[in-house]
């Protein structure tokens, strides 16, 4: 297969299987035989596509006559790779994007409707369609791409500039940021070891946090290989770098999976005290302890114990860090498919109430004058300024140390939101 066809697969497995971008793109990209400028096309196409669906969809609706979820999968996404190139894609000419669309089709089984997307991509070449102006919530989803509920749900907490700015960020290619494992090197150590790789770094203003210009394969490099960093966004690395962690330290993680913010705090540890790193799954239980092997991070205990309920058998500790389930909203620019994953009233409230009770057991694990720390990747205040304010009020006998939201237009991070309370002695 070539990468625009790698890429309708993975369109398929996501939009219509419901699969998870990263995973998808990982699995065809690990199975096929492309070269890397075609795995770097084929994962371009696939997260552009899933960034700006909307945008398409709105587009196509102009030039058919159904609705475009009725069309058949493979066609559709044909149709959407194809838009996508010509809208967004400059150095792809028009007739390339075209023709790669319709001959795959034909080698399909959908192979009747090659015809039906020459028709319509041709239709738009003549007489493009025009977006709307941006001046309601309507045209934002359109021009974003972003479901009128989340367009609601932001302008709701943030205003119509700031839902505007939040939005044409989101569909932005998100930088990737690097953590250094200071156990093994230190940032000058690992741009050089990146290099070897032809992978150029370079230092942002946190500390030991590194940007990269690509991450295709990053986790096939040998400095991944020897523990030299992790993955993880600058919002978590400033977090863990404000909170004040030091050595001999007892700390949970109590929801950890896949473990980024407990290597960080283990580093900051010096590798010296305990980080009991939670989970509810035993598979990802699996990826911290995988994530901690390669990192040589012996501090970090990873053991699967539900968030939910209290477990007497663990004892008190220093600080406890809940970074809870979430709606997800501040990342839909890393996993686009987010925003077309529509939550149920009930889901959403039941989502609040799991919040909730994972901050009442972490109360009840804290030692008087340790650390309680709030964190999400979302940005819908409910779940963020909302649950602490909701949590003080029963809890007097806390203090607000830190109460942040980053925001990606704002501060280049992903949507991110913590808070650090103080446990009164």
């Amino acid at each position: 297969m070539n990468a625009r066809e790698t890429a309708i697969n993975i369109l398929v497995s996501v939009l219509n299987g419901g699969s998870y971008s990263n995973i998808s793109v990982h699995k065809e990209l690990s199975a096929g035989n492309l070269s890397m400028p075609d795995k770097s096309l084929a994962t371009a196409l696939v997260y552009g596509v899933l960034d700006r669906k909307i945008t398409l969809d709105y587009i196509i609706s102009q030039y058919v006559k159904m609705r475009v979820e009725k069309i058949k999968p493979i066609t559709a996404n044909a149709l959407r790779i194809a838009l996508y190139q010509i809208l967004f894609m400059d150095k792809i000419p028009d007739s390339a994007a075209v023709n790669e669309s319709v001959n795959i089709v034909k080698k399909s089984k959908e192979r009747f409707n090659a015809s039906f997307v020459n028709g319509v991509l041709r239709s738009y070449l003549r007489e493009p369609v025009g977006l709307p102006l941006g001046k309601s919530a309507e045209d934002l989803s359109i021009i974003y791409s972003c479901p009128i509920w989340i367009v609601e749900s932001f302008i709701s907490d943030y205003g119509f500039d700031a839902c505007a700015a939040l939005l044409n960020e989101a569909v932005k290619k998100p930088p990737i940021y690097l953590r250094v494992n200071t156990l093994k090197t230190d940032s000058q150590g690992l741009i050089e070891a990146l290099k070897e790789e032809n992978i150029t770094a370079v230092k942002c203003d946190t500390e030991n946090a590194l940007t990269v210009n690509s991450a295709i394969d990053i986790v096939n490099t040998k400095p991944y290989t020897d523990g030299l960093f992790h993955v993880e966004d600058l919002a978590s690395q400033k977090m863990i770098e404000n909170i004040g962690f030091k050595e001999n330290m007892r700390i949970l993680d109590i929801c950890s999976a896949p473990g980024g913010k407990a290597f960080t705090m283990a580093q900051y540890l010096k590798n010296n005290g305990e980080i009991i790193a939670c989970d509810l799954y035993e598979h990802r239980v699996n990826l911290i302890k995988r994530g901690a092997a390669r990192l040589g991070l012996t501090a970090v205990k990873p053991l699967i114990c539900d968030a939910t309920v209290f477990n007497e058998d663990l004892g008190e500790f220093d600080a406890v860090l809940c970074d809870v389930p979430c709606s997800g909203l501040g990342v839909i620019r890393r996993k686009p498919e987010i925003k077309y994953k529509k939550i149920d009233s009930k889901d959403y409230e039941n989502l609040i109430i799991t919040q909730q009770t994972i901050l009442e057991n972490a109360d009840k694990y804290l030692k008087p004058g340790g650390k309680l720390i709030y964190s999400t990747c979302t940005l819908k205040k409910a779940e963020n300024s909302g649950q602490i304010s909701d949590f003080l009020d029963k809890h007097r006998n806390y203090d607000v140390k830190y109460n942040v939201n980053y925001m990606p237009h704002i501060d280049g991070t992903d949507g991110f939101y913590y808070a650090v309370l103080y446990k009164k002695r």
